[in-house]
């Protein structure tokens, strides 16, 4: 289990320099993070300790373990690569990963990831890759959607490359087993808006900017999208866990979204009256999953109603009696058989809907 001291090591250095007693804090979001009047965040984790196994980082291994192996790629922007064992010559689709976290914290490498997107890799198969993105406030939007444009840029010179050429032989693997003109993106809560946003960006570009690159599809899973205004729904609900609430939602996007900003910004309600009109949004075809009891179940909806309206390529995947990314919950879903059964429906959900595009 990774120890509180090693979680302030690894996500906020920059704090321990700086006595307790000369900082104060002036912003906070419960459990997650402190920001300090000296411009630092402090990102040690706070709340249960039965929650910190899940904010583990797992390193990568070269040698195979059920099925894949896992790979790190150092750059801009820092790559996580699932490689799936499987014979045969063919290539495999790319599942490009953005996690979430509000746009302010976590990390790809962090068990909670790692077991949904090692399983998805072998599932399907595909090879995952996931960016490490940007933390707000230190860097706030629209700095997370130009990483996951970066991603795609870094692919894209991968995909380009002769082989050989590739100093990191990770690089290298994936060049030989990824089938570039199949590029699926795929994000959880904020995660999920970034699948709209840099599809979005990318398809503004045009296909022959991107070849042989190509964006094939999009998953937002429980996208963090929301209205200035909530609906009766969203007030009359009750928090999905200590890991998320409606207040440490709204801490999260003050935090994240650019200076001035309210939540019906077009990065977090693009179906709203503030964003361009959908008809004109080059979007690929999409697969919304949603959680029926997640706290932001409505404005989820009501993106995937004015995706239709705007005759988009829609698919709706309701995940019955679950609430906010219940999948990335390991032990819930080894454990609890509903979560388990869920999460199994949202696997071959995606799987489907990557074979047919």
């Amino acid at each position: 289990m990774i120890t509180a001291t090693e979680s302030r090591q690894v996500q906020a250095p920059d704090v321990a320099a700086v006595a307790p007693s000369e900082r104060k804090v002036v912003d906070e979001v419960s459990g997650w993070l402190r920001v300090l009047d000296d411009g630092t965040v402090d990102r040690t984790w706070t709340g249960p300790p039965e929650a910190l196994p899940l904010m583990q980082p797992v390193p990568p291994y070269a040698e195979p373990r059920d099925g894949h192996t896992l790979h790190d790629l150092p750059g801009e922007p820092n790559l996580r690569v699932y490689l799936p064992e499987v014979a045969g010559p063919g290539r495999l689709p790319v599942i490009l990963q953005f996690h979430g976290g509000g746009f302010c914290i976590s990390h790809p490498s962090w068990l909670m990831y790692h077991h949904f997107y090692a399983r998805l890799a072998c599932a399907l198969p595909a090879v995952v890759v996931a960016v490490q993105l940007p933390w707000a406030p230190e860097r706030r939007l629209p700095a997370h959607i130009d990483t996951g444009v970066d991603a795609l840029r870094r692919l894209r010179s991968i995909a380009l490359s002769d082989a050989g050429a590739l100093d990191d032989p990770a690089a290298e693997l994936l060049r030989t087993a990824a089938d570039f003109s199949r590029v699926f993106l795929i994000g959880d809560s904020s995660g999920g808006n970034l699948v709209h946003l840099v599809a979005a960006r990318v398809g503004e570009d045009g296909e022959d900017s991107w070849a042989p690159l190509r964006v094939a599809g999009g998953i937002p899973i429980h996208p963090g999208f929301v209205r200035a205004t909530r609906s009766k729904s969203e007030l009359e609900a009750r928090p999905d866990s200590v890991f998320f609430t409606l207040d440490m939602l709204d801490k999260f996007l003050a935090l994240a979204l650019p200076e001035g900003a309210t939540k019906d910004h077009p990065f977090t309600c693009p179906m709203g009256p503030h964003a361009a009109p959908l008809e004109s949004v080059p979007l690929p075809p999409m697969l919304v999953a949603v959680g029926d009891h997640d706290l932001i179940r409505d404005t989820n909806l009501e993106y995937c109603d004015a995706l239709r309206a705007a005759g988009k390529e829609v698919e709706v995947l309701i995940n019955r009696g679950m609430s906010h990314s219940f999948y990335l919950n390991k032990y819930a879903v080894d454990m609890d058989p509903a979560t388990g059964e869920r999460a199994q429906e949202l696997v071959d959900a995606i799987k489907s809907f990557v074979a047919r595009h």
